[in-house]
């Protein structure tokens, strides 16, 4: 609860305090405030409390006559109040929010369960009370009543009426009145508490309902084989190093970046390096980089806010906030447009985010792995990608070789292939002829371990006997028809639709048409809006 001392300038301490001699129509006026007081208390919010307790303690020592009313709290080992609320009228200072000071012999007669009754404070403190004394002359406090209230939730609470200007008689009808008054606020103080800790549970609660469902969906919608480190094994020195590495950096909480063309298993990779970590307990969540629309990445990656742009009709938690405790999976992050790095180095920085149309900044804990078949230092020097999220991510780099270069794993990985295959088409596969070994041996594989795979799946779907016979895959046609329109642009034209119809309208990533074109993809995407080229529907 917010500490606040307040010094109202309406208040006045009466010219004869009724404190000394209360008539039965000043008792009758007392009941009347309190019960007022109680009621007010009763009917406001949590958030007003504070702010009617304040008032009320003004009330009080106007009514009183007396000019300063503390409300604090007290530890008898270390012998300290604390203050949490005080009001004082003009000419006398409020003590300072979270005002502390050492008073052992009076912490000692509130822990007793005594009321300190100080009417001429020069007279009444005894001898020992040094400290007591050096404050009172400090501040000129001439007579203090402090009566110790009930305790609640382990805190000791005590509420006090001082007086500067003179001194006050302080009637043993007096302390009933404080007690009645001060067991109020207390009350009332922790009921606010109460409901504020309530509150801020149920919106805990409620952000972790969201976050569980976020997760359940995506994880519903991306299912993970759980042995991925042990997918990886090769006979290639190559690849054999690249596996050392990744068990070496996997029990860190290091940046990783996999380094590798398209198809040589750095998701696997990744898999791996959440597995063995420490956080493989929490999910492990993928976002392919290149995959998502430039004007939705931010958003998928970043989350957004329920009406942050048209079509955000409800609130959507990003991939950062559901990897919060795990790792995240950036695939192709060298696609990932130019005016969305800086938000990605500040969480690699600082672990803070901002979701799309928030200003509440959310922190993270998670664990970035990227990958990439771009080389990001050209990229860095051609202005595609910026310097410093480079060096950030390229904290751990691990190359993977391509399959060429490991072919000694061939016939290991068509085997493998080949049963994973068998089992789920329910076609056993138990001869594969070594000619047909050898010339899976002697192709480039430009696609690698995917193009392997997918050619034996292929040929799992076309065999009629338990010998596999695998045709090698043939080299796709990238060359662009020529042109016969008489004009340049008709034929710019013709050859950027011909690249992006075989290509199925992909622009960015090493398979769109961007690339096969050598143009930036911001720059093809310029070329077409002047062109009026868009996808057919």
């Amino acid at each position: 609860m917010p500490r606040r001392s307040v010094s109202p300038m309406s208040m006045r301490p009466a010219a004869h305090p009724i404190a000394d001699s209360p008539s039965p129509e000043d008792e009758l006026a007392f009941e009347r405030m309190l019960g007022d007081t109680a009621t007010r208390i009763a009917s406001i919010g949590s958030d007003e409390v504070e702010a009617e307790i304040v008032a009320a303690m003004g009330r009080l020592i106007e009514f009183l006559g007396f000019h300063r009313s503390t409300l604090f709290t007290y530890e008898l080992d270390s012998g300290r109040f604390e203050v949490v609320l005080s009001v004082a009228v003009p000419g006398a200072d409020p003590l300072p929010p979270g005002y502390s000071s050492p008073l052992a012999w009076y912490i000692r007669q509130l822990a007793s369960g005594r009321p300190v009754i100080l009417q001429r404070i020069a007279d009444d403190l005894p001898p020992e009370a040094t400290a007591e004394r050096e404050y009172c002359a400090r501040t000129g406090l001439r007579s203090n009543l402090t009566v110790p209230l009930e305790a609640r939730d382990g805190v000791r609470y005590c509420l006090a009426i001082g007086a500067f200007r003179d001194t006050r008689r302080l009637p043993d009808a007096l302390v009933g009145r404080l007690r009645l008054v001060g067991d109020l606020f207390v009350l009332a103080l922790q009921r606010a508490r109460s409901d504020q800790r309530l509150h801020a549970a149920m919106a805990e609660l409620g952000a972790l309902k969201d976050r569980l469902q976020a997760e359940n969906v995506y994880l519903r919608a991306a299912v993970r084989p759980r042995a991925a480190a042990d997918a990886l094994v090769s006979q290639s020195p190559a690849f054999r190093t690249a596996i050392d590495e990744m068990r070496k950096v996997a029990p860190t909480r290091a940046t990783v970046l996999l380094l590798g063309e398209t198809g040589t298993g750095k998701e696997l990779m990744a898999g791996a390096i959440h597995e063995l970590g420490p956080r493989a307990d929490r999910p492990l969540i993928k976002v392919n980089c290149a995959a998502l629309p430039a004007t939705l990445i931010e958003a998928e990656l970043f989350g957004r806010e329920k009406g942050a742009y048209t079509g955000a009709l409800s609130r959507q938690v990003g991939r950062f906030e559901l990897a919060d405790g795990g790792t995240i999976f950036l695939d192709e992050v060298g696609d990932l447009p130019l005016e969305l790095q800086p938000k990605l180095l500040r969480v690699l920085q600082d672990g803070e985010l901002e979701r799309v149309g928030g200003a509440k900044t959310i922190r993270v804990d998670v664990r970035v792995i990227a990958a990439t078949n771009r080389d990001l230092g050209q990229a860095v020097r051609d202005g595609g990608f910026r310097e410093d999220l480079f060096y950030r991510l390229n904290v751990f780099p691990i190359r993977l070789p391509p399959l060429r270069e490991r072919v000694a794993d061939i016939p290991m990985l068509v085997w493998r292939f080949a049963r994973e295959f068998a089992d789920t088409m329910g076609r056993p596969v138990e001869r594969i002829p070594e000619e047909t070994v050898a010339a899976l041996a002697r192709y480039r594989w430009p696609g690698n371990v995917r193009e392997l795979r997918n050619a034996i799946e292929r040929a799992m779907i076309l065999a009629t006997d338990s010998t596999l016979r695998i045709a090698l895959p043939e080299a796709p046609d990238v060359r662009v028809p020529a042109a016969t329109a008489t004009t340049l642009l008709e034929s710019e034209r013709r050859l950027i639709q011909a690249a992006l119809a075989q290509c199925g309208w992909r622009i960015r990533g090493e398979s769109g048409a961007a690339a096969r074109l050598g143009l930036k993809p911001s720059t093809l995407e310029s070329r077409m809006r002047k062109l009026g080229i868009s996808r057919p529907s």
